[in-house]
């Protein structure tokens, strides 16, 4: 009798235990089912509410609720992403900077991500890091050119800055962004930090395809003309009709 009880109890136990995991798993994508969620038994459920605590509670709060998430559910690197806000909210730049590193190694593939990472990372002081994010989203066609005008100044408006070393790299490096760097940087860049960049990257050896480069000198005049002038000297040497549109 004693044993049918405690056999009926394990079934019992297992079929809760069944129960919350599916709950929990619903809660991925529909937070209503998080509050019926066993709280041991959070870790889809955690996101949301991490994110609540983000949104609402305090500092400390929002700080334990997102550790907790990433000590249940370690690999996505979303999760990091708030960690690393709850970090910064906190009072802990340095440490959040340290988080965005971790979580920047494994990539990030959403937009959103991708702008929150960006804004984090300047808040810590790491150009490095936002100028990595600022160019995942350069590359997206629908990121807004408003968006990434407004970012673009607090990244790469120190000339020979981080971020400007960061952004000339990577055009030195992915030949194939090269035009859309000419393209769409003459028109969302500060112009002078549009030259300096392209400039320095001629001088690392980016081979620019001219009639681009000579379209974006164009552009560049009606902005700045210093600018413009600095770029066609600098293209000068590879692409000799640039040159010309240094008068």
């Amino acid at each position: 009798m004693i044993g049918r009880i405690v056999w009926l109890a394990a079934l019992a136990g297992i079929a809760l235990l069944t129960a919350g995991l599916q709950l929990d798993f619903g809660a991925r994508g529909t937070p209503q089912l998080v509050p019926l969620v066993p709280e041991p038994l959070r870790n889809f459920a955690q996101v949301h509410v991490a994110m609540d605590a983000l949104a609402t509670k305090t500092p400390g709060v929002a700080l334990a609720e997102t550790r907790k998430l990433v000590r249940r559910r370690p690999i996505p690197s979303e999760n990091l992403l708030l960690l690393a806000a709850a970090q910064a909210r906190a009072g802990e730049t340095e440490t959040a900077g340290q988080t965005i590193q971790i979580a920047g190694k494994r990539g990030w593939r959403e937009p959103v991500a991708q702008e929150a990472v960006l804004r984090i990372a300047l808040a810590a002081g790491d150009r490095a890091e936002a100028a990595r994010r600022y160019v995942a989203l350069f590359l997206r066609n629908e990121t807004p050119d408003a968006l990434l005008g407004e970012l673009g100044p607090a990244i790469v408006g120190a000339p020979g800055g981080e971020g400007q070393a960061t952004m000339v790299a990577i055009v030195v490096r992915a030949e194939r962004w090269r035009s859309r760097f000419l393209r769409r940087g003459v028109q969302v860049l500060p112009p002078a930090a549009f030259a300096e960049m392209a400039t320095a990257s001629l001088e690392k050896g980016a081979d620019f395809d001219c009639r681009s480069l000579e379209t974006s000198i164009t552009q560049l005049k009606r902005s700045d003309a210093a600018a413009a002038a600095q770029l066609a000297r600098a293209g000068a040497r590879s692409c000799p009709k640039a040159g010309a549109l240094a008068l």
